[in-house]
């Protein structure tokens, strides 16, 4: 499973936000990183920032399965650490599940599809 967590620090909403802010946002994120890659199920991840904007940031990580990722942000110090930025994420879908994989010699991984058929219905608020 793969979550591709978009952010944007609010320090970048509408101000400067220049690079003692991006190294501040850095650091903030590494470290929200480096807690997630303590908690069971973790395998990679990456933290990036988009060459063009500089209040565009990437968090990518993989794990062994979503209740893995799941558990893994119910966890003390990922609370205290990782949600402070994670908070910053843009509101868009950013937990995926491989279907396709294609190593590095070339060799291609396919998987089914672990969605549920009803995965995409959810009921509706009578006032909404």
């Amino acid at each position: 499973m793969i979550a591709a967590v978009q952010l944007r620090p609010a320090a970048g909403i509408g101000a400067e936000f220049g690079e003692q802010a991006a190294a501040e946002f850095g650091e903030q994120a590494a470290a929200a990183l480096r807690v997630l890659a303590g908690r069971p199920g973790f395998r990679r991840g990456s933290l990036g920032r988009a060459t063009d904007d500089s209040t565009a940031w990437l968090l990518l990580t993989e794990w062994d399965s979503v209740g893995a990722y799941r558990r893994a942000l119910g966890g003390f110090e990922v609370k205290l650490q990782a949600t402070p930025v994670l908070a910053q994420a843009l509101d868009q879908p950013s937990a995926f599940e491989e279907l396709l994989v294609i190593d590095d010699s070339g060799a291609e991984h396919r998987a089914a599809s672990d969605r549920a058929p009803d995965a995409d219905w959810a009921p509706r608020h009578p006032s909404g």
